[in-house]
């Protein structure tokens, strides 16, 4: 029997135009860019709701990121890349990301990053606070 992904919530899509420079040798988009762009949607979407990157309070931190790259992103366009949130733990919570061309279906990438909420001063984990496990139980699967 298969089983079915975990349920998870789309939280934020966003269009970065792919620069000539983002190309690489072999005349495809280089791979830590994938990264960077799940870093920027990512980073624009918590702080849309209020959570400052660095921060002096506890604050989300990445403690592990990975990419399937499916089909090589190319210049020129955009790339618009899908952001979602799957069940958060105590202090943690699993994000994913669907990157396709604009105008585009089909899926040129994915992705997934651990975000850890993290005190500041001390290093060491915290619980994800209640305002966001609010707002993430608010938003619609």
């Amino acid at each position: 029997m298969e089983q079915s992904p975990p349920p998870r919530k789309h939280v934020l899509t966003l269009l970065i135009p792919i620069r000539w420079g983002d190309m690489d040798a072999y005349g495809h988009v280089n791979n830590t860019l994938y990264f960077r762009y799940m870093e920027q949607v990512r980073i624009e979407y918590l702080e849309s709701i209020g959570y400052s990157v660095p921060s002096e309070r506890a604050a989300p931190v990445i403690i592990n990121a990975s990419c399937t790259f499916l089909i090589p992103l190319t210049y020129p366009g955009s790339v618009e890349i899908k952001m979602f949130f799957g069940a958060p733990g105590r202090s943690s919570i699993p994000s994913s990301y669907e990157m396709r061309l604009q105008g585009d279906d089909t899926l040129y990438a994915t992705g997934d990053a651990k975000i850890v909420w993290m005190e500041a001063a001390s290093g060491k984990s915290v619980p994800i606070p209640e305002d966001f496990r609010a707002l993430l139980s608010a938003i619609s699967a």
